[in-house]
């Protein structure tokens, strides 16, 4: 009893670790660059339990993501270029007007990515993960004008 008593709140206490997202293909620096880390249950939905932003930099932007638990995830972001918090769509809601990211460049394929192309597993400890921003209208990245 003691033992599991003591197992327990050794665990509440571990902190947890850093995921460095290096976000490619930004087209420019206008807003800011949106990223969530998603439990299987919240992967595209807006309810991700963690969430950072960084003002978006043409070609690379550095989003940081701090005590995060170990776990299986899957990162969805977008670059905010207006502002508005919100991914911009258009022809009825179904393109993206503006970026869009997923964890291990999970194809897009006339739809959303799916959960088994983005998971990653993340261990506790300091990680760092890259993904491409993808354009679906105008410029497709910072060399495209």
């Amino acid at each position: 009893m003691i033992l599991a008593a003591a197992l327990a709140m050794a665990a509440a206490t571990v902190p947890g670790g850093t995921l460095t997202i290096h976000v490619t293909n930004v087209r420019n620096a206008k807003g800011v660059v949106h990223m969530d880390v998603c439990l299987k249950a919240q992967f595209l939905k807006d309810d991700c339990p963690w969430s950072a932003d960084a003002p978006a930099q043409r070609g690379e932007t550095i989003v940081v993501i701090r005590d995060l638990p170990p776990g299986d995830y899957a990162v969805q972001g977008f670059q905010d270029e207006n502002g508005n918090g919100k991914v911009d769509r258009a022809l009825f809601g179904a393109i993206p007007k503006e970026g869009i990211a997923f964890s291990r460049d999970a194809p897009i394929h006339l739809s959303p990515p799916k959960w088994d192309d983005a998971v990653f597993a993340f261990d506790g400890r300091a990680k760092a993960i890259s993904l491409k921003m993808r354009y679906m209208l105008g410029a497709s990245g910072p060399d495209d004008r």
